[in-house]
Protein backbone atom coordinates (compact mmCIF):
# COMPACT_ATOMS: atom_id res chain seq x y z
CA UNK A 1 0.00 0.00 0.00
CA UNK A 2 1.08 3.37 -0.64
CA UNK A 3 -0.59 6.69 0.39
CA UNK A 4 0.45 10.02 -0.03
CA UNK A 5 -2.00 13.00 1.31
CA UNK A 6 -1.45 16.53 1.12
CA UNK A 7 -2.47 18.87 2.85
CA UNK A 8 -5.86 21.08 2.37
CA UNK A 9 -5.60 23.56 0.54
CA UNK A 10 -6.75 27.64 1.94
CA UNK A 11 -9.36 28.52 -0.43
CA UNK A 12 -9.17 32.65 -1.56
CA UNK A 13 -11.53 34.17 -3.98
CA UNK A 14 -9.06 34.56 -6.74
CA UNK A 15 -9.14 30.21 -6.69
CA UNK A 16 -11.64 29.91 -9.06
CA UNK A 17 -10.20 31.74 -11.44
CA UNK A 18 -7.12 30.08 -11.03
CA UNK A 19 -8.78 26.63 -11.10
CA UNK A 20 -10.13 27.22 -14.71
CA UNK A 21 -6.99 28.78 -16.15
CA UNK A 22 -4.47 26.50 -14.57
CA UNK A 23 -6.03 23.73 -13.13
CA UNK A 24 -5.59 24.51 -9.79
CA UNK A 25 -7.45 21.87 -7.38
CA UNK A 26 -9.25 23.66 -4.67
CA UNK A 27 -9.36 19.60 -2.94
CA UNK A 28 -7.09 18.00 -0.97
CA UNK A 29 -4.99 15.87 -3.43
CA UNK A 30 -4.79 12.02 -2.58
CA UNK A 31 -3.05 9.45 -4.26
CA UNK A 32 -3.58 5.88 -3.21
CA UNK A 33 -2.28 2.87 -4.67
CA UNK A 34 -3.67 -0.72 -2.74
CA UNK A 35 -2.11 -4.04 -3.57
CA UNK A 36 -3.86 -7.39 -3.02
CA UNK A 37 -2.24 -8.37 -0.47
CA UNK A 38 -3.28 -5.28 1.38
CA UNK A 39 -6.68 -6.79 2.00
CA UNK A 40 -5.51 -10.22 2.97
CA UNK A 41 -5.86 -9.14 6.83
CA UNK A 42 -7.04 -5.68 6.15
CA UNK A 43 -7.60 -5.65 9.70
CA UNK A 44 -4.19 -5.31 10.50
CA UNK A 45 -3.12 -3.27 7.72
CA UNK A 46 -5.21 -0.85 8.72
CA UNK A 47 -4.86 -0.45 12.25
CA UNK A 48 -1.23 1.08 12.39
CA UNK A 49 -2.80 3.96 10.17
CA UNK A 50 -5.35 4.58 12.55
CA UNK A 51 -3.97 4.17 15.98
CA UNK A 52 -1.34 7.20 15.64
CA UNK A 53 -4.81 9.09 13.92
CA UNK A 54 -6.49 8.63 16.73
CA UNK A 55 -4.00 9.43 19.21
CA UNK A 56 -3.38 12.84 17.26
CA UNK A 57 -7.19 13.04 17.77
CA UNK A 58 -7.31 13.20 21.29
CA UNK A 59 -3.91 15.30 22.29
CA UNK A 60 -5.87 18.22 19.82
CA UNK A 61 -9.17 17.72 19.96
CA UNK A 62 -10.85 21.06 20.43
CA UNK A 63 -14.89 19.54 21.03
CA UNK A 64 -16.40 16.91 21.31
CA UNK A 65 -19.84 15.99 20.00
CA UNK A 66 -22.67 14.02 21.73
CA UNK A 67 -22.26 10.54 22.99
CA UNK A 68 -24.54 8.33 23.60
CA UNK A 69 -25.23 7.54 28.07
CA UNK A 70 -25.26 3.91 26.97
CA UNK A 71 -21.53 3.71 25.80
CA UNK A 72 -19.50 5.25 28.59
CA UNK A 73 -19.48 4.27 32.46
CA UNK A 74 -22.22 4.54 34.88
CA UNK A 75 -19.93 7.46 36.61
CA UNK A 76 -20.04 9.36 33.13
CA UNK A 77 -23.43 9.78 31.97
CA UNK A 78 -25.36 12.75 32.12
CA UNK A 79 -28.42 12.98 34.37
CA UNK A 80 -31.66 13.16 33.18
CA UNK A 81 -31.73 16.79 34.21
CA UNK A 82 -28.55 17.57 32.79
CA UNK A 83 -29.87 16.07 29.48
CA UNK A 84 -32.89 17.99 29.56
CA UNK A 85 -31.30 21.12 29.30
CA UNK A 86 -29.01 20.12 26.31
CA UNK A 87 -32.22 19.36 24.58
CA UNK A 88 -33.34 22.52 25.24
CA UNK A 89 -30.63 25.23 25.18
CA UNK A 90 -27.63 23.30 24.02
CA UNK A 91 -26.15 23.45 27.64
CA UNK A 92 -23.33 20.79 28.12
CA UNK A 93 -23.00 19.32 31.61
CA UNK A 94 -19.52 18.74 33.46
CA UNK A 95 -18.64 15.46 31.66
CA UNK A 96 -19.37 15.87 28.60
CA UNK A 97 -16.12 16.53 26.98
CA UNK A 98 -14.89 13.45 29.45
CA UNK A 99 -17.18 11.36 27.91
CA UNK A 100 -15.82 11.79 24.62
CA UNK A 101 -12.22 11.57 25.99
CA UNK A 102 -13.27 8.22 27.49
CA UNK A 103 -14.78 7.29 24.02
CA UNK A 104 -11.53 7.89 21.90
CA UNK A 105 -9.39 6.14 24.89
CA UNK A 106 -11.41 2.89 23.99
CA UNK A 107 -10.89 3.11 20.66
CA UNK A 108 -6.91 4.02 21.14
CA UNK A 109 -7.11 0.61 23.16
CA UNK A 110 -8.95 -1.38 21.02
CA UNK A 111 -6.19 -0.46 17.95
CA UNK A 112 -3.06 -0.66 19.88
CA UNK A 113 -3.92 -3.98 21.58
CA UNK A 114 -4.70 -4.69 17.11
CA UNK A 115 -0.98 -3.74 16.51
CA UNK A 116 0.04 -6.07 18.57
CA UNK A 117 0.75 -9.46 17.43
CA UNK A 118 0.96 -10.61 21.56
CA UNK A 119 -1.62 -9.37 23.24
CA UNK A 120 -2.99 -13.12 24.66
CA UNK A 121 0.61 -13.59 26.30
CA UNK A 122 -0.69 -11.73 28.73
CA UNK A 123 -2.63 -14.47 30.08
CA UNK A 124 -0.89 -17.33 31.50
CA UNK A 125 -0.80 -20.08 29.15
CA UNK A 126 -0.51 -22.56 32.20
CA UNK A 127 -3.48 -21.97 33.61
CA UNK A 128 -5.43 -20.62 30.57
CA UNK A 129 -7.31 -17.41 31.98
CA UNK A 130 -10.04 -18.28 29.12
CA UNK A 131 -12.19 -15.24 31.26
CA UNK A 132 -9.55 -12.55 31.41
CA UNK A 133 -8.81 -13.40 27.70
CA UNK A 134 -12.85 -13.43 27.01
CA UNK A 135 -13.02 -9.86 28.71
CA UNK A 136 -9.60 -8.40 26.44
CA UNK A 137 -11.55 -9.73 23.20
CA UNK A 138 -14.67 -8.03 24.32
CA UNK A 139 -13.30 -4.67 25.33
CA UNK A 140 -11.41 -4.58 22.06
CA UNK A 141 -14.47 -5.53 19.76
CA UNK A 142 -16.21 -3.03 21.56
CA UNK A 143 -13.37 -0.56 21.36
CA UNK A 144 -14.04 -0.95 17.30
CA UNK A 145 -17.66 -1.07 17.74
CA UNK A 146 -17.38 2.51 18.95
CA UNK A 147 -14.96 3.86 16.13
CA UNK A 148 -17.69 2.55 13.67
CA UNK A 149 -20.84 4.38 15.79
CA UNK A 150 -18.50 7.30 16.18
CA UNK A 151 -16.41 7.45 12.88
CA UNK A 152 -18.48 11.07 11.25
CA UNK A 153 -17.08 12.30 14.84
CA UNK A 154 -13.77 11.83 14.12
CA UNK A 155 -12.90 15.69 13.39
CA UNK A 156 -11.09 18.57 15.44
Amino acid sequence: MKVKIGKYPTHRFYHNWLYNWFGYSPKQRTSIKIHKYDTWSMDETLAPIILPMLVQLRDTTHGAPMVDMKDVPKELRATKTQQKKYAQGGDTDPKHFERWDWILDEMIWAFEQKCRDDWMEDYDYNKWDREGVKAHQERMTNGFKLFGKYYENLWD
